[in-house]
């Protein structure tokens, strides 16, 4: 059987717990919010439990969703200087007078945990806790089919990378793909990684190898109101991680290694 993410996430933790316990400072981590969104104040409550849970401390500095963008580049600035933090995130999203390619960049790449600045030695969190779990799991990455679906900045483009960087085949899939190349592709995928944000795309009408691994990164409302990924559960593949409890979890856990490995 193979370990759910909950219990990959609980083991990691223990570790990281044991690591921090032997530093000669508590690693530190700001968390940056200039918005009013329910779902970013869940993340961040996720991230304090998460720093707590090891021994971590993590501080929240929350800004009106109007600052501007000058003075909140100065405020990233000041975390940059300041010796007493470890790693920085800024939460999306931020007010659209604000270009997130700015705050991106004025994040030093020594503290930029989420790994998004260009010079950042991170990788990003969500394809980072992927990576993790799936090497956990005994994922043979080198000469395997890889699909992505989906061509974000923060998932598809950077998950595609990693996975390239894994020796993977590695093929992208998107809103410009005939669904005759999609059926293809993910009929011959050992792994498929869906985040394009529609609720039960994968579904039963495409054919699946019956080892295929199939990540799940989509996070979708339902009418129901519950929570639903971007595939149908129980598809006939060997493993399918859940929403929620799934990826979401995997993200939190990238960036408190991200942290730990600023710290030391």
């Amino acid at each position: 059987m193979p370990m759910t993410i909950k219990e990959f996430v609980a083991k990691r933790k223990q570790e990281l717990s044991q690591e921090v316990a032997a530093l000669d400072k508590k690693p530190t981590l700001l968390i940056i919010q200039a918005n009013d969104n329910p779902a970013s104040d869940a993340y961040i409550r996720g991230k304090i439990k998460d720093a707590s849970e090891i021994g971590a401390n993590a501080i929240l500095r929350k800004f009106p969703i109007d600052i501007t963008e000058e003075d909140l580049i100065n405020e990233i600035e000041k975390a940059n200087n300041d010796p007493e933090i470890d790693g920085i995130i800024v939460q999306l999203p931020l007010g659209k007078h604000i270009k997130e390619a700015n705050i991106k960049i004025a994040v030093s790449p020594k503290k930029d945990v989420d790994g998004f600045h260009p010079l950042t030695k991170f990788d990003p969190c969500t394809p980072k806790g992927i990576i993790d779990y799936l090497t956990e799991e005994g994922f043979a990455f080198e000469g395997k089919n890889a699909v992505v679906l989906g061509r974000s900045e923060i998932v598809g483009k950077p998950m595609a990378k990693l996975l390239l960087k894994k020796n993977c085949n590695v093929t992208m899939l998107h809103s410009k793909t005939t669904l005759e190349d999609k059926r293809f592709y993910i009929a011959h995928a050992d792994l498929i990684v869906v985040a394009i944000g529609r609720l039960g795309y994968l579904n039963e009408e495409f054919e699946y190898k019956k080892d295929c691994v199939i990540v799940d990164v989509g996070i979708n409302r339902g009418e129901d109101g519950k929570l639903h990924g971007d595939a149908t559960p129980d598809l006939p593949v060997k493993i399918q991680t859940p929403v929620p409890g799934g990826v979401g979890l995997l993200t939190r856990l990238a960036l408190i290694c991200n942290l730990l490995e600023t710290t030391k």
